[in-house]
């Protein structure tokens, strides 16, 4: 790794469609969403930081626990709370509900840091993937200025910095299917990761 990077796993989220059940625990082939994306991280990153509203949760793994700075439901404040505690120039963040998330894709993201860039962002025909991507600390007072006025939408403060997005056609020769940028919000969505795996 080029550039001194952090892993921040974002494990907020109501869980809503999930009758409430934290889906960073639910299990896919056997093995909890959370180890996937622990074991991968720990391979990668030498700080890794969780932001979560329930610190309890988490106390098995060896990693920082953070909670969100601003009391406000959005993944905006757990980006900003990742930039705000990481000790690194630059963080990668992934939500706690993509199973599939590949080392190489992780890699390839990571190794397009370059000085003057702010944020290195996945873009497919599905749209940016801001719960994958690298985020630099630069990000962190556009995003406290827009959580302040209550702007919580991610994309909104990228006119603020200097934005690098990545291809599909570059994202595909990691990870051919884009199965790092699949996440279970649904039980069906579940049903159909149980398919992926066998």
């Amino acid at each position: 790794m080029k550039f001194p990077c952090s892993g921040v796993i974002l494990a907020g989220g109501r869980n809503s469609r999930f009758s409430g059940r934290n889906k960073a625990f639910i299990r896919i082939g056997g093995k909890r969403i959370i180890d996937r994306t622990y074991g991968l991280f720990k391979e990668l990153f030498e700080e890794i930081i969780l932001v979560t509203n329930d610190p309890l949760q988490y106390v098995e793994w060896n990693l920082n626990i953070v909670t969100d700075i601003f009391p406000l439901q959005s993944a905006l404040t757990g980006i900003h709370a990742g930039l705000f505690f990481t000790t690194n120039p630059y963080a990668f963040f992934a939500a706690c509900d993509t199973p599939f998330l590949k080392r190489e894709l992780v890699e390839t993201i990571v190794n397009k840091i370059e000085p003057g860039i702010d944020i290195i962002i996945p873009k497919t025909s599905e749209g940016l993937e801001p719960l994958c991507a690298v985020y630099s600390k630069q990000c962190l007072k556009p995003a406290e200025q827009h959580l302040v006025q209550k702007k919580l939408k991610i994309r909104q403060f990228f006119r603020k910095v200097r934005v690098k997005k990545l291809s599909e056609k570059v994202l595909r020769e990691k990870d051919l299917d884009l199965l790092s940028f699949f996440n279970i919000n649904t039980p069906d969505e579940l049903s159909m990761a149980e398919e992926i795996i066998k």
